[in-house]
């Protein structure tokens, strides 16, 4: 069986790459210079820490709005040829939210190319989706993203992979952890998952990703309504447009490749 919290030998990494898609590109959390950073990137630093100076390779090869097939043919091969100590794979996201696929099939074509990490790699951490619960359009796919997640966390089982469980990472429910397009993290969301997959690989965090949030004032109902056609207009709108046209946020962005973490401690430094 795959546990969520693995010794501190694990923990030992010295090289890590990151593969999926806006999630782990790091999109809502934008550094001094408007280039996003992300958990991966925060949780590379995590690694970083615990290697001598100098002893720590990062790659981050994810690119928003990617499909899982896409991911599974721009990213995997450059994964599986560096043959990191450490894999992060989240994929099939995008998959699930598209009108029309089947959480079943996409699981089929998730395991077949975390087979393909899992040979390379000493170890290939898998994430789960998120509780959408509370997000607009998306919480009438929340059954679909829990099958989905239950066969990731089976797959996870089958080849002992350590699981970041989003869905059961309570703190990631309040608003302040997402940025105002309510599709991704804000900085202090991808902080508190960097942390939560710092504790799934055994790592000694400095903080408890699910620390309480400060009270917040309430919100009355018109206050909510118009917050919601304000959302409505400048993200969902051109997010459907974009569907129509086939076109995806990713098309002409690359991937952040090579990262030192001496540089990430430098841009999120601001933002911390």
């Amino acid at each position: 069986m795959a546990d969520d919290s693995k010794s501190d030998s694990r923990a030992e990494i010295g090289s890590y790459v990151a593969v999926g898609d806006s999630f782990t590109e790091g999109v809502g959390d934008p550094g001094p210079d408007g280039a996003f950073v992300g958990w991966a990137d925060r949780f590379a630093v995590l690694l970083a820490d615990r290697r001598p100076e100098g002893d720590f390779r990062y790659t981050n090869l994810a690119v928003r709005g990617k499909l899982l097939d896409q991911i599974v043919a721009d990213q995997v091969p450059r994964a599986v040829d560096m043959a990191p100590d450490l894999v992060s794979f989240c994929a099939g996201g995008n998959d699930i939210i598209r009108p029309g696929t089947d959480p079943d099939e996409v699981a089929e074509r998730f395991e077949q190319a975390l087979v393909r990490l899992t040979a390379v790699s000493g170890t290939v951490m898998v994430t789960t989706g998120f509780d959408t619960r509370g997000v607009p359009v998306l919480k009438h796919l929340r059954g679909k993203i829990a099958t989905y997640n239950g066969h990731v966390r089976a797959i996870a089982d089958r080849y002992g992979c350590p699981v970041l469980d989003l869905w059961s990472l309570r703190s990631v429910r309040d608003r302040r952890a997402w940025d105002a397009d309510r599709l991704h993290l804000s900085p202090e969301g991808h902080t508190r998952v960097a942390l939560r997959a710092g504790q799934v690989l055994g790592l000694d965090v400095p903080a408890d990703p699910e620390q309480e949030w400060p009270p917040l004032p309430p919100r009355g109902a018109l206050d909510v309504r118009l917050d919601n056609v304000a959302w409505a207009r400048e993200f969902l709108v051109p997010w459907i447009g974009r569907r129509l046209r086939g076109e995806s946020s990713g098309d002409h962005v690359t991937a952040k490749g090579a990262l030192s973490p001496d540089d990430i401690r430098m841009r999120i430094a601001p933002v911390a």
